[in-house]
């Protein structure tokens, strides 16, 4: 895929708007819900990143402009060392690109379909830090709602990542969420019982219920409920009030006890805190303050001989992708040289187009940081000076 695109040496303005240009495509690594994932180098500061690229007709077609919007919102306002950071957003007339942390270390669903063997201090670890990042977006006011192995990236130290808000929302004060969104087999008992009508809505504790199921799958490969998309709400509802989830003997006491609090049908009686974590006597082993310092070095290590995702997307990409990256730059040119302007107000699709424009803004946290430490800088002087 990028072969011909890095022999190309495309200019640009590396003090102006970021864009398409200012990056080098390397390979395709992965598909988020309405995208494509590839690696990328920018090419000013050599820097490596995850480039997220979203076509617009597509997203129209699929009704996700909205969810694409809301992601990239919540993203700007979000930075934490357990979460993959937004660093660029910006546009052109075929796609939305969002620019973000690269994590080699392949997601957790990859690595249990490998048959990596999860030990209880490895999971112990991943709770932790999940735990700290759901924390920080409840602080935050932001409920995920996909936490899920797909959704939880490792870097090349082995640390876990939450990605994917493309169904986050936000929860001011004491409002509630209705909708039946997330992944089946992740979701609580709650966000079942409000689509059948049996609770007025839910909150944060059904992201503390997917990061219960998440431990489990980890640690023991499958699922404890045998949920999956095709399973009706009635039948949901059917497994949670009469099957008992078994748990290995070979399991400590602790961490049978830390995955039942999280998995408690009854949100108001389910673990749901960074502090009640804090205090159970599974964790007594790690100190919270050196584990948001990423201090505390996971014992599983990603293999770094080779990418840890699936090697197909790079031929997709390559074969079957019907507009790929690396022909972008002569595309947009011809179909620029053929666009007729009169037709543009009465074409539906042109004014979605529009608005899309309007709404999908161009983000540069590398320009805020900069900004932010000439401030602190001249701050210093001032004090200095007296």
């Amino acid at each position: 895929m990028g072969t011909n695109h890095s022999q190309s040496k495309a200019s640009f303005d590396a003090n102006g708007e970021v864009n398409f240009d200012h990056f080098q495509i390397l390979r395709a690594i992965g598909k988020g819900s309405f995208g494509k994932v590839c690696i990328v180098q920018k090419r000013d500061t050599k820097k490596m990143f995850a480039m997220k690229y979203m076509n617009k007709a597509m997203c129209i077609k699929k009704d996700a402009i909205r969810n694409v919007i809301r992601e990239q919102e919540i993203l700007m306002k979000l930075e934490h060392p357990f979460l993959v950071n937004l660093w660029f957003t910006f546009q052109d007339s075929e796609d939305m690109f969002m620019v973000v942390d690269l994590l080699l270390g392949g997601d957790l669903r990859y690595h249990i379909q490998q048959d990596v063997r999860f030990e209880e201090d490895h999971v112990t670890l991943y709770i932790c830090e999940v735990a700290l990042a759901l924390d920080y977006l409840q602080k935050n006011h932001i409920l995920h709602r996909d936490i899920k192995p797909d959704n939880i990236l490792l870097d090349e130290e082995g640390h876990v990542h939450i990605t994917d808000f493309n169904i986050a929302t936000v929860l001011h004060d004491n409002q509630l969420a209705t909708s039946l969104s997330g992944t089946k087999p992740y979701m609580a008992p709650e966000v079942y019982g409000c689509s059948l009508e049996e609770c007025p809505g839910y909150s944060f504790p059904v992201d503390w219920w997917s990061l219960g199921v998440l431990a489990y799958e980890t640690l023991r490969g499958k699922r404890p409920y045998d949920i999956h998309s095709t399973t009706s709400l009635q039948e949901v509802k059917q497994l949670f009030t009469t099957v008992t989830i078994t748990y290995p003997n070979t399991w400590t006491d602790n961490m049978k006890d830390l995955i039942k609090k999280l998995l408690t049908i009854e949100p108001a009686n389910r673990l749901t805190s960074l502090e009640s974590l804090e205090s159970h006597p599974l964790m007594t082993s790690l100190m919270f303050s050196d584990v948001i310092k990423r201090r505390m070095k996971p014992r599983f290590v990603p293999a770094k001989d080779h990418l840890n995702c699936d090697p197909t997307f790079e031929l997709e990409e390559m074969i079957i992708e019907a507009k790929p990256l690396h022909k972008k730059k002569k595309r947009l040119a011809k179909q620029n040289s053929k666009k007729d302007p009169s037709q543009d107000d009465m074409d539906p699709m042109q004014l979605c187009l529009e608005n899309i424009d309007k709404e999908f803004t161009s983000y540069n946290r590398e320009r805020d940081i900069q900004e932010q430490n000439l401030k602190k800088l001249e701050n210093e002087l001032k004090l200095q000076n007296g």
